[in-house]
């Protein structure tokens, strides 16, 4: 079974105005502190200092995910001593997905080489835009040359067809052309990516974002953006897999398909999250603690790092697997969705939809017919249905 193990490295650079993330500057003295309590919580992996309920029966690990945060802001060989630690402890399935994400102005020929040869598989590019001014308005330090050098980087360390790049669209003065431009300019990349993520800017509570309502997103304005870039990456052979993912053949994010697939996956540092699920079909889900500094006084005292947690009962696993699987292009069983939702063109019929994600065909149909002709298949979002998607799953029958 696949198992993921999460990462999470807490600190920037600079902090982003749309930020809400658990991320923290100028702590550049914890680093070294920090990096060693993930090892000894790595150390601990099926001792019962975790959860009762995380053994060593899991694993060994077919995902690594450094997120943050800037992992890349860190010296490659602190980053990479969490790696050898997951490796000795939990293991690493053969072909396991490890990736790292970047900041295209931390990233040089050295700490990518180091990242190839420590066994780092895979980057994901936080490239957000590639026009100036959209850059400036997100609060974003880098400058479009930069992801041009990082992508070459990239590609010169082994990572060509490996690497993700991160757009986000809907800052305040970002125009059509703008947008337009920022895919032009991501898929003229050289190399390419194999990966391109694409989400819409929200206003999370407590950011300064969330304190001047001038510069947040217009709905309309977002629902358009969105449908020029599914017209555009699908046109450039990228396959909509998510809501907001797309890939080239192949090179789907095994790690984010856990969280869509209800996959199991251990989160190592403060704030990382945990997901497992229990023999009885329930699950339970819990984070560790927020703080950097709180996170390793507890590991340094050998305490749990749990802050709090909740265990979730079949009925709600079994709407929460609809809910997430209806996101993807695997979709969710036509039985589950009712009539009307056909009729008025949110979703639609996959024709010979298979049981992997991973084997989706992308082939589909309009459907309005009755259960009969729907029993047994699979019902994925339109195009139309992407854009209303919250709407969609609320209107779902278990």
């Amino acid at each position: 079974m696949p198992f993921g193990v999460y990462v999470h490295v807490p600190f920037c650079r600079h902090r982003c105005d749309y930020c809400a993330f658990a991320t923290w500057t100028g702590r550049e003295h914890l680093w070294e502190q920090y990096i060693a309590a993930c090892v000894t919580q790595v150390s601990r992996f099926g001792t019962g200092l975790e959860d009762q309920v995380l053994g060593t029966q899991r694993g060994p690990a077919t995902s690594v995910f450094f997120g943050g945060g800037t992992p890349s802001l860190l010296p490659a060989e602190l980053l990479l001593t969490v790696l050898e630690a997951l490796s000795d402890r939990v293991g690493l399935a053969e072909g396991a997905e490890v990736t790292v994400e970047c900041n295209p102005e931390t990233v040089t020929a050295e700490k990518l080489a180091a990242y190839r040869a420590g066994g780092v598989t895979r980057l994901s590019f936080g490239v957000q835009s590639m026009v100036p001014h959209v850059l400036a308005a997100l609060g974003r330090e880098h400058e479009p040359g930069s992801v041009r050098r990082a992508a070459c980087l990239a590609g010169e360390a082994g990572f060509a067809g490996a690497y993700n790049a991160d757009l986000i669209f809907g800052a305040a003065g970002e125009t059509m052309g703008d947008w337009e431009a920022s895919l032009e300019a991501v898929l003229a990349l050289d190399p390419p990516p194999a990966h391109v993520s694409a989400y819409a800017l929200t206003v999370e509570p407590g950011t300064p974002l969330a304190t001047q309502s001038e510069r947040h997103p217009s709905e309309d304005d977002q629902a358009d953006k969105y449908v020029v870039a599914c017209s555009r990456l699908n046109s450039a052979g990228y396959e909509c897999y998510e809501i907001s993912n797309w890939a080239q053949p192949g090179a789907r994010c095994a790690h984010n398909l856990l969280y869509w697939s209800q996959g199991e996956y251990w989160g190592v540092g403060c704030s990382a999250h945990s997901h497992l699920a229990l023999p009885d079909g329930t699950a339970r889900r819990w984070w560790n603690v927020r703080t950097p500094e709180r996170y390793c006084r507890l590991v340094e005292a050998g305490e749990p790092v749990e802050a709090a947690g909740e265990t979730l009962d079949a009925e709600q696993r079994r709407w929460e697997a609809l809910a997430l699987s209806l996101r993807t292009s695997r979709g969710v069983p036509a039985s589950a969705v009712p009539d009307e939702l056909f009729d008025e063109g949110l979703v639609e019929l996959h024709r010979g939809a298979r049981d992997g994600i991973e084997e989706s065909t992308g082939e589909m149909e309009h459907a309005t017919g009755g259960a009969g002709e729907r029993a047994g298949r699979r019902a994925v979002l339109t195009p139309r249905g992407r854009l209303l998607a919250n709407e969609v799953t609320v209107r779902l029958r278990l």
